[in-house]
């Protein structure tokens, strides 16, 4: 056979499908694009290009802040030469603000994504991580509880971690003497207690009553036709009751630990007619001769709060150890100006309770203290960490009442509020002498941010300043700087002060020649100023949830627990104070800002602290205040007030019954599937909310 001859045209045929076979392998497999990342390149005309819309976007009118980079320059359109293009945009350097208050928001945000991320969709789930939790089956009419909790769009159906904390030392001890302990507590009416007692679904009684006790019985009787009968023993005072010393509630916690069991079959309902419930047939006290117990109840006026609190400390804590102030500092606050690091440590008394020990009222010239040392099943509204009082919704919260409500229409945007920090209150606190009132919290607070009382006593205080020398350099760092002049500040940014003097012995005349009396203002009024500083009186504040509620951001100083405190989270919902209030300014500049970044032109216009430049952060203080805002309006409802309440009286209601062992919901949570689908049947809860 002779050699294959190839002409002209076959070869230039061979060639393309070559190079054509090339272009479509390789464009298809090893550049990684789509068609339509090709395509996204490829230039439309005019006449194809999507039309520009006509009206602009329209901006939530609260939020002030253009957070878009600026449109791109114009590129050239047909450049003749190459030397004629600009230089290639270099990507910007990303810029960080080290400010310990950035980065604890951010971690604020992050505990908070895992919070929100954990939450139970459904009955099958909330009963099985009851009893992975707790270790038993969830009580008697916990289906009821649920449905009752989905109806009122509850945001968190597991979030009930303080009733659980509160009841746990209760399992060890006999429910029949619980029943004896609330049953009598209201007999002595010096020991400052009341009694509801609840029989065949009704309140039938209540010894020693008062507005507390009044407004409990409006929210029992909302699902009172799910629980047993029981006594339920209130304290009337403002302080907390019960502290039991730390080594026998740690035999306690463990004896609980041992008797968790979960029993394949149990009864889902309440034993009736349990003995040691008072009698309720006898009206004369002198004829009831059932057994009494003594509850321990002892009186302190004048006695240091931390020598009776401290034995409910660990031994290796600061209260009840040599370790000093600044070695428990470093447990709770960061180091650079001493803020507020861990909200639930800096309202521990073990941790800071040898350094606020007389600077707090309750601490050293309480009203009033009974205290006992023993685990007396006792509700209160509030309490130290130290306490073993169990926690209810304060009445306070769910009261229609002017000085504590939040009103909307009284209410301004952030953009319409006046860049202060505002107070107003009386100088409640503790009992107030002529020698020891300027130790008293709420005395030191309206001081410290007085200008006159600053500029008099010429006081200086720490703030955290940008490092001048290091403008240059891509992030904004800062240093302390433990001189700051604050008068003027104070005198342009504080609104703070007292309107009355209340609650001094002899009187309360010696405030003549301290304190210029403000006007009272209405709650309301407050929210003209962005920032709300909210501090205890003779025991928790009742305006917080509204100071929360509001458009303006709160912040909070405090030694108080109260029933809500799992929810709110310190740096995402409001801004922790330390009790001190040494990092006030700290925080306070940061938020309004403060100074020139010219040290010339500071000096030259008569800054009293020249050296001290830091910028407003005006966007994370509406961040803040916009998320307590919003958080507070899903978990601090009346609604959630009395799901609260259903629940813990449930779980009381377990614990005093003597076959506590052998009662609860034992299913797998299926037989509410259909509500949980939203039956039409049954109605149907959800993000928008419930509908039958």
């Amino acid at each position: 056979m002779g050699p294959i001859e190839f002409n002209k045209r076959r070869i230039f045929i061979l060639v393309a499908a070559v190079i054509a076979f090339y272009i479509v392998f390789h464009g298809l497999t090893l550049s990684g694009e789509t068609i339509r990342d090709v395509s996204a390149r490829i230039p439309l005309p005019d006449s194809l290009r999507p039309s520009k819309p006509e009206q602009p976007l329209v901006a939530d009118p609260d939020d002030i802040w253009d957070l878009g980079p600026p449109p791109p320059a114009p590129a050239p359109e047909s450049p003749t030469d190459a030397s004629t293009l600009p230089p290639p945009e270099s990507h910007p350097v990303e810029h960080f603000d080290l400010h310990p208050i950035n980065r604890l928001m951010q971690e604020a945000d992050d505990t908070w994504r895992l919070y929100e991320t954990s939450i139970s969709t459904s009955f099958r789930q909330t009963v099985e991580k009851y009893r992975s939790k707790y270790g038993r089956h969830p009580p008697p009419a916990f289906k009821e509880w649920y449905q009752f909790a989905r109806k009122r769009n509850v945001f968190n159906i597991d979030d009930f971690e303080q009733i659980m904390d509160d009841l746990r030392p209760f399992w060890a001890i006999n429910a029949s003497e619980i029943r004896t302990r609330a049953a009598h507590m209201w007999e002595d009416e010096a020991f400052g207690a009341a009694v509801i007692h609840i029989r065949d679904h009704k309140v039938v009684r209540t010894d020693n009553p008062s507005w507390r006790s009044d407004t409990m019985v409006e929210v029992i009787n909302k699902f009172i036709e799910f629980l047993p009968d029981m006594d339920i023993a209130m304290n009337r005072l403002d302080q907390p009751r019960v502290v039991v010393p730390w080594e026998d509630m740690q035999e306690m916690l463990q004896k609980e630990y041992e008797t968790r069991a979960m029993p394949p079959e149990v009864m889902d309902n309440f034993t009736t007619n349990q003995p040691e419930l008072l009698n309720m047939s006898i009206e004369d006290r002198a004829n009831d001769t059932s057994t009494r117990l003594d509850d321990g109840w002892f009186f302190a006026p004048g006695r240091q709060y931390m020598d009776i609190a401290s034995k409910a400390c660990p031994p290796e804590s600061p209260a009840r150890s040599n370790m000093s102030i600044a070695q428990a500092d470093k447990m709770y606050k960061e180091t650079e100006a001493g803020i507020v690091s861990n909200f639930n440590l800096s309202s521990d008394l073990c941790t800071v309770g040898p350094a606020i020990q007389n600077l707090h009222g309750l601490l050293y010239t309480a009203s009033s203290i009974i205290a006992s040392h023993k685990l007396i099943p006792i509700f209160g509204e509030c309490k130290v960490n130290v306490n073993n009082d169990i926690l209810f919704p304060a009445n306070m919260y769910y009261l229609h009442d002017d000085r504590y409500d939040y009103n909307p229409e009284g209410d301004v945007d952030w953009r319409d509020k006046d860049d202060t920090i505002i107070w107003r209150g009386v100088t409640s606190g503790g009992v107030q002498t002529e020698d020891n009132w300027p130790t008293m919290h709420r005395q030191r607070l309206v001081q410290l941010l007085n200008g006159t009382h600053l500029s008099s006593t010429d006081t200086n205080v720490t703030v955290l300043t940008e490092k001048r020398e290091a403008s240059y350099q891509e992030n904004t760092t800062y240093e302390p700087y433990d001189h700051f002049h604050a008068s003027q500040f104070a005198e342009q940014h504080s609104d703070v002060g007292f309107v009355e003097a209340w609650g001094c012995v002899p009187n309360c005349g010696f405030y003549d020649q301290v304190f210029s009396w403000k006007p009272q203002t209405s709650l309301t009024a407050q929210f003209k100023s962005k920032y709300l500083i909210d501090v205890d009186g003779h025991s928790f504040s009742g305006r917080w949830h509204a100071f929360l509620q509001s458009k303006s951001l709160g912040f909070k100083a405090t030694i108080f627990r109260e029933w809500h405190d799992s929810r709110l989270l310190a740096w995402r919902h409001f801004v922790p104070v330390d009790n001190r209030y040494d990092d006030i300014y700290s925080l306070l500049s940061y938020f309004m800002g403060y100074g020139q970044p010219n040290m010339e032109h500071a000096l030259e216009s008569g800054d009293p602290n020249p050296e001290v430049y830091i910028a407003a952060h005006p966007r994370e203080a509406q961040k803040l205040a916009r998320q307590g805002r919003e958080w507070s309006n899903k978990v601090l409802r009346r609604e959630d007030i009395e799901v609260y309440m259903f629940r813990l009286l449930l779980e009381y209601g377990r614990l005093i019954d003597d076959n506590r062992d052998h009662i609860g919901y034992s299913g797998d949570g299926s037989e509410l599937d259909k509500f949980d689908a939203g039956d039409k049947s049954t109605g149907r809860w959800g993000i928008g909310g419930w509908k039958d």
